[in-house]
């Protein structure tokens, strides 16, 4: 016989489900927070009872009528998955993740499934959902069962309230020097940045795009035709590469080219979905927002305006709306990519460039190479068995199950593939040194946490993001035609903190565009320009 429910116990039971089940990330950060302090266990309980305070709350607010058992369902399904990344790689699921998981593509959502997945969504979503769903609900007359919701919510209140009260210290220190917990609560978080999230989705839908740099123009003097290769990274520490010191040699190929490291750079975000289109965009990280990206033309519209060849070849999940105005080719399928086997692999972007750079005898050419790179946590999916250089390998996707030398040499070997693909792009451009002015740009979107203090992969809230995650590696070379620029008078600023925010305006500067939007003082090549001539002074 199906157990019968008042609303006010079937939500209570939610909630208890949620907050002992559902929070093991949460209980596990606060644990490690608050270590040491006198009353621990007392402080862990007040908050497991706020916590379940704020899940009844919602649900008491939300599930009104025959609403109660879709929205309780609806908390136990996005409570289990949430739960799952956190307490398997202790990422948080804010709206930056959210918006970076409705941006991968399948493969990459493929490297995520496990058995263990499966099994955990059966037993913490399916399951409970199932029970909600059959659960006969005892109704009551429309007086009575606004009386019970008014009393379960002023009651939940009044808790709150006295927890708050009885642990003002607690929670001063909760509130004020461990703001990243609230980031873990289970499923307040989750709920809320899927509300902002979806709220921002359905604003961008309906905003025009703005054009900037209207009035970008490439000076008349400039009579010699720029090649540039911008590569895009994906997931590259700065700390593994050799070039910057790595005590293993991961960048081989490139310690014997020209190559400039900037050991100092930084991301404008956590994510491929934040971090590529900041990366392009006229704003500052601290000015920047996925509305404005989406509703701003980037650097690359600038370009194409000032008569620059565009053209944009992506072996990730996508631009993120960068290219959507220029003309962009996907490499992920063996229908252009020439070179797949258990996956494509970035070196096939490089197959047919030269016949593209022929087809265009006119003006000057930018074409930018989106990596795949060293995506996790299938790392060992990220380079072909030639690269498989470092050994023990971590071949899963679940990373907490193989030794953190494992991990490391999977992703030291994606860093040893990405070396060899920089110089094969630079060979592309050497060939075609009589009749341009080459370079290459090579700037990773973000870093990656490798099970240091627990973290892996990335994506966590930039304020409380490790290094791992915003230390990213980026590089130059040039040809030896390219005007004013040689990597003597770069190397002088390579240990110089730099960011994102100088790709905009560094690419501008590469073409010689002139506009108003362009700001020499963020030029990378204007800077080591301006640096050299104080040194000479």
């Amino acid at each position: 016989m199906t157990a019968r429910f008042t609303p006010t116990r079937l939500i209570l039971l939610t909630g208890v489900f949620i907050t002992i089940f559902l929070n093991a990330a949460f209980f596990g950060n606060a644990l490690e927070a608050f270590a040491g302090q006198p009353n621990l266990s007392l402080h862990m309980l007040s908050l497991a009872l706020l916590l379940l305070c704020l899940t009844v709350l919602v649900a008491a607010l939300l599930g009104i009528g025959r609403a109660l058992k879709p929205v309780l369902i609806t908390m136990v399904l996005v409570a289990a998955p949430a739960a799952y990344f956190m307490d398997t790689y202790n990422v948080v699921v804010d709206t930056d993740m959210i918006n970076n998981a409705t941006a991968t593509n399948w493969a990459e959502t493929r490297d995520l499934l496990s058995w263990r997945l499966l099994a955990y969504l059966a037993a913490f979503a399916v399951l409970p959902s199932l029970v909600i769903a059959f659960a006969r609900v005892v109704r009551s007359d429309t007086a009575r069962a606004v009386r019970a919701r008014l009393l379960l919510i002023v009651s939940t209140l009044l808790v709150i309230g006295a927890l708050l009260a009885l642990s003002s210290g607690f929670y001063a220190s909760y509130f004020r020097e461990h703001k990243s917990l609230r980031y873990y609560a289970n499923p307040a978080t989750p709920l809320y940045s899927l509300a902002r999230y979806a709220t921002s989705r359905t604003r961008t839908g309906t905003q025009e795009v703005t054009a900037i740099g209207e009035d970008a123009r490439i000076t008349e003097q400039d009579i010699d035709r720029e090649l540039v290769i911008m590569v895009v990274g994906e997931t590259a520490r700065a700390d593994h590469f050799s070039l910057n010191g790595y005590a293993r040699e991961t960048n081989p190929q490139l310690a014997r080219e020209d190559v400039v490291s900037f050991t100092q750079m930084s991301s404008c975000g956590t994510s491929t979905a934040i971090s590529v289109p900041c990366m392009f965009a006229i704003y500052d990280r601290s000015d920047f927002s996925d509305d404005k990206a989406q509703s701003t033309e980037n650097a690359l519209d600038v370009l194409a305006r000032s008569g620059v060849n565009v053209l944009w070849r992506d072996n990730n999940s996508s631009s993120k709306g960068v290219a959507d105005r220029v003309a962009a080719v996907d490499y992920r399928s063996p229908e252009n990519n020439p070179v797949c086997d258990e996956e494509c692999r970035d070196m096939g972007m490089l197959d047919g460039l030269q016949a593209y750079i022929d087809a265009h005898p006119t003006g000057d050419i930018l074409v930018v190479l989106h990596q795949m790179g060293s995506h996790g946590p299938a790392y060992h999916k990220r380079y072909p068995q030639d690269f498989g250089r470092f050994t023990p390998t971590c071949d899963t996707n679940e990373l907490a199950t193989c030794a953190a030398e494992q991990i490391t040499n999977s992703y030291d070997n994606t860093i040893l593939y990405t070396d060899h693909f920089l110089d094969a792009a630079i060979q592309l451009l050497r060939a075609n040194d009589n009749h341009f002015e080459t370079a290459l740009m090579y700037v990773s979107d973000h870093g990656e946490s490798l099970g240091e203090s627990g973290v892996y992969l990335h994506g966590m809230p930039y304020f409380v993001a490790p290094q791992a995650q915003t230390h990213v590696a980026a590089l130059m070379w040039f040809g030896r035609n390219f005007v004013d620029m040689d990597s003597t008078t770069l190397r002088a600023i390579r240990d110089k903190p730099l960011s994102h925010d100088n790709v905009f305006h560094t690419l501008l500067g590469m073409f010689e565009v002139q506009s108003t939007v362009y700001d020499a003082q963020r030029d990378i090549l204007n800077i080591a320009r301006s640096a050299q001539t104080s040194t000479q002074r």
